[in-house]
């Protein structure tokens, strides 16, 4: 197990708690203090003007195995998270086979035991295939689990996802939810708005979220289940949230990076910019700015959903939905909402790190006893955005050719050296 000391890292960019050491061994933080001696057969991290962040947890990513590991493998996929600071990502089960029975996701947890290279804990499914029509059997897989998704698809049938919150909510998982209202999305696929109506492309209404996530939180507050609505994108959607929570209903959310950077005034006729849901309204996106502000958005998850190039190379119509995102979120995070004052620093860090360990119950962390899983930042270089360079095997991202503030300069997981630029 490695020994590590951090010197002279800041804990936040601004610096003006001074800066201190962090010792590491034995896979845990042992010492923080404004000086540490180094002990013997040590290795020593001059942190000079960097920062020290916990490592991000990323509760909604797309690692593609198994089954469709021509878009992406687990290795490349955590190692891509590593790059980015995450210190814990949990796939998402869209999957061949998809983890709806113990002996389906133990196919999973083979390949993550031997390949991740940070923590992954998987979700399973809410129902059989995904299909949204039988129930898995909860209690079996919940140990194994981060909670229950059937991401890419929203189950329709109400009595279905009640029947399924009550279970669930027997276990003390968290319902996971990708809300759709399929009846409403006529063949779109891209945001119902100006861009769309410009450009003669079939638009996605904003009720195909909402519509849905008023009825799943109304199901929670009968059955008690903790619901997690994903990738929100809609001003409605922010508004619902809101009341709910201030009726005590127990329900929390997230959101992407992507929606909170741009909105449909900034699309381009590549598949880069195609994601489900879509990228929407300049009112969405401050909805969803606010949101994070406030607390009603709970997650910042990047909803990393890589693809073959010739899959995202169709336009906008054609080209297969999602973009990738683990490489890029953090330092899109601190451009787009802390350096122009949308949330704060600390605000960031408890909607990358803090909350999602509460809510889902992970270790980690930087004080002493924790697991040690950190990250450390260099927040004044100025990066440009070059796909080619991803880790991933995904390459499509909206952020390609932006500038941005903030580069990952190392990871650590569990004591470990994951990354290292």
């Amino acid at each position: 197990m490695e020994k590590i000391l951090i010197k002279n890292a800041l804990l936040s960019p601004s610096g003006k708690e001074g800066t201190v050491d962090i010792l590491i061994y034995e896979g845990k933080i042992g010492k923080i203090a404004p000086q540490v001696d180094s002990p013997h057969d040590c290795s020593v991290i001059d942190a000079d003007g960097l920062t020290v962040i916990p490592g991000l947890v990323d509760v909604h990513v797309h690692l593609r195995e198994p089954g469709f590991s021509y878009k992406e493998t687990i290795a490349a996929g955590t190692a891509a998270a590593a790059a980015g600071g995450f210190t814990t990502v949990c796939p998402m089960p869209n999957l061949n086979p998809a983890p709806d029975s113990p002996e389906n996701l133990e196919r999973q947890l083979e390949i993550i035991r031997r390949d991740a290279k940070i923590e992954t804990i998987p979700y399973a499914t809410i129902t059989r295939s995904r299909l949204g029509a039988e129930l898995v059997d909860y209690e079996a897989l919940a140990p194994f689990v981060a909670g229950f998704s059937d991401d890419g698809s929203g189950v329709q049938d109400e009595e279905v996802m009640r029947e399924a919150m009550r279970e669930i909510a027997k276990t003390g998982k968290i319902l996971a939810a990708h809300c759709e209202v399929n009846s409403l999305l006529r063949g779109g696929y891209i945001h119902d708005g100006e861009y769309a109506r410009a450009n003669g492309h079939r638009g996605i209404c904003s009720e195909s979220e909402w519509g849905e996530i008023e009825r799943d939180i109304r199901l929670a507050g009968e059955t008690g289940c903790r619901l997690h609505i994903c990738h929100i994108s809609t001003a409605e959607s922010v508004d619902l949230i809101r009341r709910a929570k201030e009726r005590g209903v127990r329900v929390t959310c997230e959101t992407a990076p992507h929606y909170l950077a741009f909105c449909d005034e900034d699309m381009r006729e590549e598949g880069r910019f195609k994601m489900n849901p879509p990228i929407r309204s300049r009112r969405d996106m401050e909805a969803l700015r606010e949101g994070a502000a406030d607390g009603t958005i709970d997650v910042i998850a990047t909803d990393h959903a890589p693809h073959s190039a010739e899959e995202k190379s169709k336009g906008l119509e054609k080209s297969a939905m999602g973009v990738v995102g683990l490489e890029t979120s953090l330092a899109a995070v601190y451009t787009h909402m802390v350096k122009p004052g949308h949330i704060s620093f600390l605000r960031m860090l408890q909607m990358m790190a803090f909350v999602p360990r509460e809510l889902f119950g992970f270790r980690g962390g930087i004080l002493p006893g924790n697991r040690a899983d950190l990250a450390i930042v260099d927040f004044d270089r100025v990066v440009k955005v070059d796909s080619t360079s991803f880790l991933s095997k995904g390459k499509s991202t909206p952020f390609d050719g932006t500038t941005l503030f903030g580069k990952v300069m190392m990871t650590i997981a569990g004591g470990k050296t994951v990354y290292k630029l």
